[in-house]
Order: C-alpha cells, then sequence, then structure tokens
C-alpha cells in the first residue's frame, strides 16, 4: 500500500471506531465539495442535505471496506440518492444564487465577494442550461471529482452512456458560453 492509502485505512478505521478526530477529518476532506455538488445541482439547502449525507454515512460507515476512491464515490452516491429524494418531495426552484467558495474564516475583499458572486451566477445559469443527467454527470465529474465509472454506479448506468452524456454536456456549456461571446 502507498503512504496515502495507509493514511487513508488508518483514518477510515478509526472512524469506524468511533474516533471523533477521523469522523471531523472526513467530513472536512469531503463536506465541501458534497455541498458544492448539491449546491450546483439546485438544492433548496445544500448544507442540510450535506449534514443528511453524512448521516447516512456514519450509519453505513462500520459496514464500509474499500479505497479512499472507493469511499469517496459512496459519499457521493449517498449525497446523490439525498438530491433524489429533496427533488421528489419539492416542486422545482431555480438554484439559489450563492457564493461557490469562499473560505471560512477569511474577509475577502468587496470586489472578490462581488466577481466570486459574478461567475458562481454563471456557473449556475450554465448548469440550470443542461438537461438533469447532463448535469448531474459533469458535476459528479468536475465538483466531485469522480472517474466515468464511478459516475456510472452513482447514477446506475453504464460508462459509456456517462461519456456520451458527459461530451454532450460539454458541447452544451461550450455553446453556452459562445453565445455570451467569450471565446475557448
Amino acid at each position: 500500500m502507498t503512504p496515502a492509502a495507509d493514511e487513508f485505512a488508518t483514518v477510515l478505521a478509526a472512524d469506524q471506531a468511533g474516533a471523533g478526530w477521523a469522523a471531523e477529518r472526513i467530513w472536512r476532506s469531503l463536506a465541501p465539495p458534497v455541498a458544492g455538488y448539491l449546491r450546483l445541482q439546485g438544492a433548496r439547502e445544500p448544507d442540510d442535505l450535506t449534514s443528511e449525507t453524512f448521516v447516512g454515512v456514519l450509519r453505513g460507515l462500520r459496514g464500509f471496506a474499500g479505497t479512499e476512491t472507493q469511499f469517496r464515490s459512496w459519499v457521493f452516491t449517498i449525497a446523490h440518492r439525498r438530491l433524489v429524494d429533496e427533488r421528489r418531495r419539492r416542486t422545482p426552484l431555480p438554484i439559489p444564487a450563492g457564493e461557490l467558495g469562499v473560505g471560512a474564516g477569511t474577509s475577502p475583499a468587496a470586489e472578490d465577494v462581488v466577481l466570486g458572486r459574478l461567475g458562481a451566477e454563471r456557473v449556475e445559469a450554465v448548469c440550470r442550461r443542461l438537461s438533469p443527467d447532463q448535469r448531474d454527470v459533469l458535476l459528479l465529474r468536475l465538483v466531485a471529482a469522480l472517474t466515468v465509472d464511478e459516475v456510472a454506479a452513482v447514477l446506475g448506468r453504464s460508462p459509456g452512456a456517462v461519456k456520451a452524456l458527459q461530451r454532450r454536456g460539454l458541447a452544451a456549456v461550450r455553446r453556452a458560453i459562445e453565445r455570451e461571446g467569450v471565446p475557448l
């Protein structure tokens, strides 16, 4: 095993044994990308769904066995299922405008906040133009950093279908950006 694999195995075993420091470490590493994925997917309360995701992780943690990559895929599978459940419970609402990455404990300059919000709103607008399947694939690939096979497992699709959705989604993003007059 590599040192990183050994480290993950140690953290996972400690978390499975109930060590608070290990649970906190996993939360800190995965909660931001999970929340970003849920936010860009239009979740009404992405922070609440992130918490629900980690409640699910906690419930199933003792039964998990696998690598760090498999763990990450498993966490995003839970997040995606919580998102689908939320969508079933509510009527569609527009994606709320919000910040996508202002770090905690920092006080960015006003212009940085404004530019960040404008950028976030633009990303959210482009995401709204995608079909739900294309959005699922692109966000799991880009925000969650999952492989094609992992996305296929999360969504219950074949890797070929995921690749086709990714290709069509990226083409749609390219067209949207070109229509706005931004050269690529």
